[in-house]
């Protein structure tokens, strides 16, 4: 995706034909904060993911990845990071999940 999740959340939005207000109501947030999410002046909350799922019927799972591949994006971005970051990031997720399965879970 090549958006925002703001924006990709208006665009789901204005597809359906719902208003802010409406969505919001779904979404239990007020039009306001809505409007701020879409235009990226503030932060989707990720408890809402699984109401945002239901509400679009997307899989949870994909939206999981546009959603915290933004925040991964973002902070990238705004520390001036190397992408080789995301290489590293990803071999420690597999070591996590081998030392998860070996030890049970961890604590970040």
């Amino acid at each position: 995706m090549k958006q925002y999740f703001g924006e990709y959340i208006r665009n789901l939005r204005t597809k359906k034909g719902f208003t802010l207000t409406q969505l919001g109501a779904k979404l239990d947030l007020d039009s306001a904060n809505l409007s701020k999410i879409e235009n990226g002046k503030r932060d989707f909350d990720e408890k809402r993911l699984e109401l945002l799922a239901s509400v679009f019927e997307l899989d949870i799972e994909k939206l999981k990845t546009e959603f915290f591949s933004e925040l991964f994006a973002k902070k990238i971005y705004q520390t001036n990071c190397s992408t080789e970051v995301l290489n590293v990031a990803e071999e420690k997720v597999k070591y996590y999940r081998e030392h998860n399965v070996e030890q049970g879970k961890l604590k970040l």
